[in-house]
This record gives structure tokens, C-alpha cells and sequence, in this order.
């Protein structure tokens, strides 16, 4: 009996531990704690064992386990957790919200999508990060930020960034479309920075081919700010700060100029010049710059309901720039209204509404810069007696005026207005479950309106005889006027589909958009001719006044349209297996003779490594994707040229007599290829992503090919016949993109991140009509087998010291000067051997095409306080200094002209001091300088108000920052700035380029 008892006992005692060794079906429901709704596609795995299942749509899951298993639980964007199931048959788990990117909503083209389901490269940024940057124009923030961007700012007020994703892919057009809720444009010139929510900068072809004609140069898709449910909100933000010009040009001054051009003088065998009443010592670029102020003020109201979520922002802008009496003033509106008519429709509408006052154009104010760098230091300012600008010297007079010519005399002569409005509605209803329907009409207004004024210019003149010292520069007076409006009207019409089933997730969606342009501009000029001066009356600038013999007018209209077809599918099988597939249909009213309708398309596969069970045991990967996509991509951005190809402007020819009449000739400006079509991109792009430990560390890396074809050429006429237009171009680009960054919380007063990005560029011509096809501008070449827009001339190969080293070098063939070299000279370099140099010794001097580009960034938290630094830099790119080559007149010299050839051994790289040695001026590697800089793009320091404080001021936070921008610049040019933009062919070229200046700055921000 008593054995009976202790096996019955045994028995009690093992059987939980039989019971719990069963493989029982384990069923629950896996939730978010922030939302508390059910979590699909989470990993659900039997730790130790390669037993997996995943979530349904709605959270539940069900799975074969024994009773003393654990389970894990694991999904993107979400901390991972392990669970022991201890008998239970029901273990329900809820899942923390991890933060990580990847599971951020971000916008792609003609809707949003979870970053982890996509397999291309979309970066983003958060409105937040760029709203507190002095940036009229919120591209600006975007320098150094994001890799495979590369920003080429300006620092004229207003002005429009040079932006280039992924290098320079057609010799036509490179500016990037922007999307603007939805809203396809060319520019953003309308928006106020505080207003925007993120901007996503789409740089692959899965995600760009959906925008069919214009995807090729990447997308920067841009939302702005809603309303959060739940809340109502009230903000202001102010920033005031000033701007100058931190680093100037190296001329001489007086003393060095009077040297110098003694010296020149002796050279040329000229006569001696005569400084007496020229004996000043005048900086012209103190006299033109200006410490310029800047004052961003905005305030926003947003509210939500369960059914209205409405948001409405208003922004004032001024903007001074470095040049005196230069500045821009804008206001901006912003309205977004979404109400839910019922629970499955709605409907909303967006509006950015715009208006400035835009500082002189931009001719003027670089006018300004040049004659400031070109004029003779030893003319006085004003003079005081006649109450006369001051002339300059007779060497430079006629072709240099007083640098404050367009600074002062020209003050408030330029009216110039912009207005804009660019909206919105849209009607959206989901049925059947999984459908949504949504029909949208945007519209964009544009309406520019300009008025400017020439008035007399008087100087005083110390070189006149007599008593009367005034030089009548400017003997007659006129008026311009012009103006030009823009409308464009586009309509989606899109159908997506979303589901999920078991182990399968699909996102489809198919759409039908229409797109028009229409432009019509006019410009007019009148002069007074022969009759009185046209007063300096702004009411009177108008050209109603003045002569109508000096009457002269212009105009311009076109019209484009496209209508197209797209679908795209988003497919996710068991969260580890993703395919990203798109096309789209354009048919275009430019080719509506020759090919009207172009098909593009692309394809992205990914495969979510991480989510399998052989990496279930590496704790510290979050997430580890390898991703590829390939597709093919439209640029209808092919500049004004070409803006209607098939229908090329009719321009003047001959004209013909019949009896008494005179009757004008046109013909087509080109001729047209029947077979024209817009430019293609063949891209494809392989990389990884990469989370880890808790989501501390990110990386991405990215390998890119593009590959241009069909770019439109104009190709030479055949005997004498008019030029044709033709798809005869082909443009090869490539590269590598890095980019990382670590956020750490150290404990609960500190934290840090600190993020790096590096972007290679590799450019390359590889097709160009014909052999021997080349389009030159002036030093900038583009031809098969190099960079588009390198850089084209003769190699400085050292300076000439005596009569001997002259006579054993080569001869001079340039046609340039009197055809031989002298002692002081530049010697270039004999490239193909002959013993002469002549234009087949020209060759690559230099690549405006970094080699990389790159920005760092840390950011230290320190309870209520914040430190943030921001560098960018570029590497391997070279400047051509223009400004003074082309010497049309006496220029004052650069400083580095003080290290002149004066003697054998004074100089090996610059040469002597004489104007008439043409040879010394030709395009060569002496007028390439090294255009690498690094900079220190932002440094801000903030302190968030403490919030019991900020509660007893019945405020929700205050946040108080300063703020320095390009206080540092580590450069070896001579310009004021090695950030130098300009056309897809012709770029970094130094014309005296506008200062890209330092800006300091202090606001705050009030939430209430």
C-alpha cells in the first residue's frame, strides 16, 4: 500500500511536467501599446527551434508549442520580446513601439507606404529639422543632409538652390519635380519652411517610375503640416538675425595697384600714368556690401475633431542680401482642411498662397560684384563737392562704371512682384473593405508683374577741363515693363487596393492623370528719345511714356499637355520577401506628330534577411534588408529650348518685295527628327539597411547605375541647311552611397546622435552625334568619353625665365598675341609633341564633377538643453576662374598678382604684368583652381523651457535657440564661395559669383 502511495505521489508530482512537454496549439493576439490595435506580420518563433508563424491582419496568431517553450515575438519598429508560455494555451503579448525609421509612413508617388514594404532608396526629413534654418527656400536645409543629393547653394535672397540627385544626367535640364501634396511642380519657391511636415527625396528607379516623363532627375516630395488628432494647437515662431560676407576677395590696394600697374605700364612700353586726383584708397567691396538683416516670423493654428482636422499657417519673410538696398519680402499661407463626411468618406482641400517683392534681378547685383572686384582702388567714392559719385580712372572708364552705380543710383528703380497660389480638393471613399477611391484637381496660379527704370548718371569727373566737373555718363532715360503668367491644372483619378491575407500583404493601386502648362508673357521697353527725360516716378513707369519711335516688345506663349496611365503593386510575403513593381503610360502634345505615347516602368525585390530563423539568435539585428531595383525613366525637363520640340519657334529669314511691299520670311528655328521622343534613364541600384542594437544604429548603402539615352542634340545642318533636333546623346552615371548614423540614450539627462553620409559621382559622355561632336561654352566642354561640362584648355606647364628656355621650347601657334613667347610668359604644355602649340594641345584641365560629396552631423541633448553642429564638404572638383581673364578693360589685380614673374626665379606660375601678351590670357589649367571645401554648415544651440514653467505661463513649451550658418569655410579657391552652380552643361565657372554669406541667427518658438 505504502508503495502504491509514494507512485501515486510521483505520478502528481510529474505529471505538470508531462502535461507541459505536450505540444499544444498556442493561440493570442499580439497588440501596440500605443494604439492598442493588432499588430500584422509580427514573427512569432518557438526560441531554441525553427518552428515560425507570423500574424494575421488583425493581430492573432496560432502555433504548435510545448508547454514549457518560450516564444519571441518579433517586428519591425518594435522592441523584441520572449514570453514563456508556462502551460498556458492563450499567451497574449503586447508589443513597445521602438521608434525605428523603418516603420515610418513615408510618401511615395500618388500615395504613402510603411518604409519597411519598399525596396528602393527614400530618404526622409522631418519638417522639424529644417523650420528653425535662416533658408527662404526649404531645399537649401537639405545640403549635406541626405546622401546622393548634392545642393549648390546662392546666397542672393530667395534664390532657388542648383540640386542634383544622383550626378547630372542629361545636357538639357537637371532640376529634380517636386510634389507638393500631391501637386506636380518645378519649383518650390512658394512654400514657407514652417509649414511642412516631412519631405522624402525619392532617388531610385522603383520609386521614381511611377512619374513616367518626369522621374528621371528624382523626386523631392514635400507634405504639409495637419492637423493631430485630438489636439488644438498654437504656434509662433520668430528668427531675427544678419548675414555678411565672411570671406573676401584678395585684391591689392592702392599702394599694391600703383605697383603693379607702373610696372605693367614699363612692361607695355607705355606711358607712365598720371595719378594726380586719383590718389584714394577705396575698398569696393566694403563700399557695395552690406550687413544684411533677416526676420522669418510665422504663426499657425490647427485643430482636430473626429471628424475635421483643419490647419492654417501664415509666414512673413524678410530678407536682405549682402549687396546695400538688395532684399526680399515674402508672405506665405498655408490652409489644409480634411473633413469625414462619414466614416469611410472624405473629403479635403490644400492651399499655399503666395506673394513677394523680389530684390533686383540677378544680372544687376552681379554687375555689381564684378565692377567691385574690377575697379581701380585709387577712385575716390563721392564727392562731396558736387554731391557726384566719383568717375573711375580713363583706363577703366568706359567700360567699368563706379561700382555703386547699380547700388545707389539705380536704388528702388526695379518693381518686381510674384503671386501665387497653388491648391487643391480632393474627394476620397473606401468600399468593399479593402478598396479606396480617391479623385483629386490641383492647380497651380503663377502671376509675375515687373517694372524698372533707367535714370540719368551723373559723375564727377577730375579729368575734365574747366570748372564744370560733371560727366553726363547716362544722356537719356527709359522704362521696362513685363509681365507673364503661368497656369497649370493637373486631375488624378487613383483606385488602391490593400490587403492582407495569411501570409500575404498587397498594396495595388491604378490611376489616370492629367497634366497642362500654359504660359504667356510680354515684355516692353521705351526710351525718351529726342524729347524730355521720363521723370523718376515710380507712377510714371509705364511704357505709355516716351518715345514711340524707341518702342520695342516681345512675347511669348506655349501650351503642353499629358495624360497618363499608372499602377503599381506593393507585395510582402511572411514580412521577409518584398516586391515592388510600377508602371506608367504618358502621352505627350509635344510628339503628337511623332511618338506621342512612352512606357516606363520598374522592378524592386528585397529580401528582409533578419525576419528568418537562422538569425533568431542575434539579438542586436533589428533589421537587415538587401534590396535591388531596375526600371526605366522619362525627362521631359529639357529646358526652354526645347520646351516644345516638335514645334519649333518660327524665327526671321530673308524677306521678300512684291511691287511696294515688303513682306518678312520665317522659318523654323530647327528642324525636327520625325522620330523625336523625350529622354530615357535605364537605372538599377543594389544595397542593404541595416538596424541594430534596439535601433541605436542605422546604415544604408547603395550602389547606383544610370544610364541616359535619347538625349535631345542639336545636330549640325548639312550644307548650310538649318540645324535638326534629335535624340543623339547618351549619359552614364554612377556611384556609391553610404550613409549611418547612432542614437543613443546615455541615461535620463543625456543624449546623443551623431549620423554620416558620402555619395560618389562618377559622370561619363559615352555617346554624341557623331565623332568629334562637342558643344562648348566657353571653358566648359561636353564630349564623348569625358564629364559632361569638364573643363576644356591648355596645361600651364611653368613660366618662360630667359631667352634660352624660350628658344628650346615649342613654338607659338595659338594665334593669339604676336605669335611668340618672351621671357615671363606661361609654357604650356606640348600634349601631342609636335614642338607647337596650337589647339590640338587641349585637354582635360580640370572636372566641376566632385569626385564625392559628404555631411556629418552630432547633436548632444543635455536635459532642457540641445547642441547641434552640421559639416558638408565636396571632393575632387575644380573652379574656373573667369572673371578676370577676358580682360576688356584695366582691372585691379588680384592679390595674387603680387607674386608675379618680375626677373628669372621671381615666379614659376604667375606671369609678367603686360596685358598685351594675349597667349597669357588663352583657357588653361592657370585659371583652374581646386574647388574642395569642407564646411561648417549649421551649429545650434536651444534650450527648451522647463515644462512646469513653461504650464504656470499656460504654454505648452517654449523652445529658444541660436543659431550660426556657414560660419566656416575651409576652401582653396579665391572666390568668395567654391559653391558655384549653374547649367547642366556649364557649371562651376567663377564669374565673380554672388558671396554665399555667414548667418547668425536667435529665435523662439511658442506652443500654446
Amino acid at each position: 500500500m505504502r508503495n502504491l502511495f509514494t507512485c501515486c505521489l510521483l505520478l502528481l508530482y510529474m505529471l505538470p511536467a508531462w502535461v507541459y512537454g505536450q505540444q499544444n496549439r498556442i493561440s493570442g493576439k499580439v497588440t501596440d501599446a500605443l494604439t492598442s490595435g493588432g499588430i500584422p506580420g509580427v514573427t512569432v518563433m518557438v526560441k531554441g527551434t525553427s518552428a515560425a508563424t507570423q500574424t494575421d491582419g488583425t493581430g492573432n496568431y496560432s502555433i504548435e508549442a510545448a508547454g514549457t517553450d518560450t516564444l519571441i515575438f518579433r517586428s519591425l519598429g518594435f522592441a523584441t520580446q520572449e514570453v514563456a508560455i508556462a502551460g498556458r494555451t492563450s499567451v497574449d503579448v503586447v508589443l513597445e513601439d521602438q521608434g525605428t525609421e523603418l516603420e515610418e509612413v513615408v510618401v511615395i508617388g500618388y500615395g504613402t507606404a510603411q518604409k519597411r514594404d519598399l525596396t528602393g532608396s527614400i530618404a526622409r526629413v522631418s519638417g522639424a529639422d529644417i523650420a528653425d534654418r535662416p533658408a527662404a527656400n526649404p531645399v537649401a536645409s537639405l545640403q549635406g543632409r541626405v546622401s546622393g543629393v548634392q545642393v549648390t547653394n546662392s546666397g542672393r535672397p530667395g534664390q532657388e538652390p542648383d540640386v542634383r540627385i544622383r550626378g547630372t544626367n542629361s545636357i538639357n535640364n537637371v532640376r529634380p519635380l517636386y510634389v507638393v501634396d500631391g501637386i506636380l511642380n518645378d519649383n518650390i519657391d512658394f512654400l514657407n519652411p514652417a509649414d511642412i511636415e516631412s519631405m522624402e527625396i525619392l532617388k531610385d528607379p522603383s520609386s521614381l517610375a511611377i512619374f513616367g516623363v518626369r522621374g528621371a532627375n528624382g523626386v523631392i516630395a514635400i507634405t504639409t503640416k495637419q492637423a493631430k488628432a485630438g489636439q488644438l494647437n498654437f504656434n509662433f515662431n520668430s528668427t531675427v538675425g544678419f548675414k555678411s560676407v565672411v570671406d573676401r576677395m584678395a585684391m591689392t590696394d592702392a599702394a599694391g595697384f600703383r605697383m603693379l600697374y607702373d610696372e605693367q605700364l614699363a612692361n607695355q612700353g607705355s606711358t607712365p600714368f598720371n595719378y594726380n586726383g586719383w590718389t584714394a584708397n577705396t575698398d569696393w567691396q566694403n563700399e557695395i556690401f552690406q550687413t544684411g538683416m533677416l526676420n522669418y516670423n510665422n504663426i499657425s493654428v490647427s485643430g482636430a475633431s473626429e471628424k475635421n482636422k483643419f490647419y492654417m499657417g501664415l509666414g512673413y519673410t524678410l530678407d536682405q542680401g549682402i549687396i546695400k538696398h538688395e532684399q526680399l519680402d515674402k508672405i506665405t499661407v498655408t490652409i489644409n482642411d480634411q473633413l469625414s463626411i462619414t466614416d469611410n468618406f472624405r473629403v479635403g482641400v490644400n492651399l499655399n498662397a503666395y506673394h513677394a517683392d523680389l530684390p533686383p534681378p540677378q544680372d544687376i547685383m552681379e554687375s555689381a560684384v564684378g565692377s567691385a572686384l574690377r575697379a581701380a582702388p585709387i577712385a575716390p567714392v563721392f564727392n562731396e563737392e558736387y554731391g557726384l559719385y566719383h568717375t573711375l580712372p580713363l583706363f577703366q572708364r568706359a567700360q567699368i562704371s563706379n561700382p555703386l552705380t547699380n547700388v545707389e543710383l539705380r536704388r528702388g528703380n526695379f518693381i518686381r512682384h510674384e503671386y501665387r497660389g497653388v491648391g487643391s480638393v480632393f474627394g476620397e471613399v473606401d468600399f468593399l473593405q479593402h478598396f479606396t477611391f480617391r479623385a483629386s484637381f490641383l492647380g497651380d496660379f503663377g502671376f509675375n508683374k515687373d517694372r524698372s527704370y533707367t535714370p540719368l548718371r551723373n559723375y564727377y569727373n577730375p579729368d575734365l577741363t574747366g570748372d564744370d566737373k560733371t560727366d553726363r555718363v547716362g544722356l537719356l532715360t527709359d522704362v521696362n515693363q513685363g509681365q507673364n503668367n503661368m497656369t497649370k491644372l493637373q486631375t488624378d483619378w487613383l483606385l488602391t487596393y490593400k490587403n492582407t491575407f495569411g501570409e500575404h500583404s498587397l498594396t495595388a493601386l491604378v490611376g489616370y492623370t492629367t497634366y497642362s502648362t500654359r504660359f504667356e508673357g510680354l515684355t516692353a521697353r521705351r526710351g525718351q528719345g529726342s524729347g524730355d527725360p521720363i521723370p523718376n516716378d515710380p507712377d510714371k513707369w509705364f511704357v505709355g511714356i516716351g518715345s514711340t519711335d524707341t518702342q520695342e516688345s516681345n512675347g511669348t506663349a506655349w501650351e503642353r499637355r499629358t495624360i497618363s496611365y499608372l499602377g503599381r503593386v506593393l507585395y510582402n510575403y511572411q514580412g521577409k520577401y518584398l516586391l515592388n513593381a510600377s508602371f506608367r503610360r504618358d502621352g505627350s502634345s509635344a510628339f503628337i506628330e511623332s511618338n506621342p505615347w512612352q512606357n516606363f516602368g520598374s522592378v524592386g525585390a528585397a529580401w528582409v534577411i533578419s525576419e528568418e530563423n537562422f538569425l533568431s539568435e542575434a539579438s542586436f539585428i533589428d533589421n537587415l534588408k538587401i534590396k535591388g531595383s531596375w526600371g526605366v525613366l522619362g525627362n521631359q525637363n529639357t529646358g526652354d529650348d526645347y520646351r516644345y520640340p516638335m514645334f519649333p519657334l518660327l524665327v526671321a529669314n530673308s524677306s521678300a518685295v512684291f511691287g511696294n511691299n515688303i513682306f518678312p520670311g520665317y522659318e523654323p528655328q530647327y528642324i525636327p527628327d520625325p522620330n523625336l521622343q523625350w529622354e530615357t534613364v535605364t537605372a538599377w541600384e543594389a544595397g542593404f539597411e541595416f538596424t541594430g542594437f534596439a535601433s541605436r544604429l542605422t546604415m544604408e548603402a547603395n550602389y547606383y547605375n544610370k544610364l541616359t539615352r535619347h538625349i535631345m542634340v542639336e545636330v549640325p545642318g548639312i550644307l548650310g541647311t538649318k540645324p535638326g533636333l534629335s535624340n543623339q546623346g547618351t549619359i552614364k552615371n554612377h556611384g556609391i552611397e553610404l550613409a549611418a548614423s547612432w542614437n543613443q540614450q546615455l541615461n535620463d539627462d543625456w543624449s546623443f546622435s551623431v549620423g554620416a553620409n558620402l555619395t560618389t559621382l562618377s559622370n561619363e559622355v559615352t555617346f554624341l552625334v557623331n565623332e568629334g561632336y562637342q558643344i562648348l561654352r566657353n571653358a566648359s566642354r561636353t564630349t564623348v568619353g569625358y564629364p559632361i561640362g569638364y573643363f576644356y584648355g591648355y596645361v600651364h606647364d611653368g613660366i618662360f625665365q630667359n631667352e634660352a628656355e624660350v628658344a628650346a621650347g615649342p613654338t607659338n601657334a595659338m594665334g593669339s598675341g604676336n605669335n611668340v613667347f618672351l621671357p615671363g610668359d606661361i609654357r604650356y604644355k606640348d600634349i601631342n609633341g609636335d614642338n607647337r602649340i596650337d589647339a590640338s594641345d587641349r585637354t582635360m584641365i580640370g572636372n566641376p564633377t566632385p569626385d564625392f560629396i559628404y555631411g556629418a552631423n552630432i547633436s548632444v541633448t543635455f536635459r532642457q538643453f540641445d547642441l547641434g553642429v552640421e559639416v558638408m564638404g565636396v571632393q575632387g572638383n575644380e573652379i574656373f576662374r573667369d572673371w578676370n581673364r577676358n580682360q576688356f578693360a584695366q582691372f585691379n589685380f588680384q592679390a595674387d598678382r603680387l607674386n608675379r614673374w618680375h626677373g628669372v626665379g621671381t615666379s614659376n606660375w604667375e606671369p609678367i604684368l603686360n596685358t598685351s601678351r594675349a597667349n597669357n590670357r588663352e583657357i588653361s589649367s592657370y585659371f583652374i583652381e581646386d574647388g574642395s571645401f569642407v564646411r561648417i554648415r549649421n551649429i545650434q544651440l536651444g534650450y527648451n523651457l522647463a515644462q512646469e514653467v513653461a504650464t504656470r505661463l499656460r504654454l505648452k513649451n517654449v523652445r529658444m535657440f541660436v543659431n550660426a550658418q556657414n560660419p566656416f569655410t575651409f576652401a582653396k579657391n579665391t572666390g568668395y564661395t567654391p559653391e558655384i552652380g549653374g547649367s547642366a552643361i556649364q557649371f562651376g565657372v567663377d564669374n565673380g559669383t554672388y558671396p554665399v554669406p555667414a548667418i547668425y541667427t536667435f529665435g523662439i518658438n511658442l506652443n500654446f
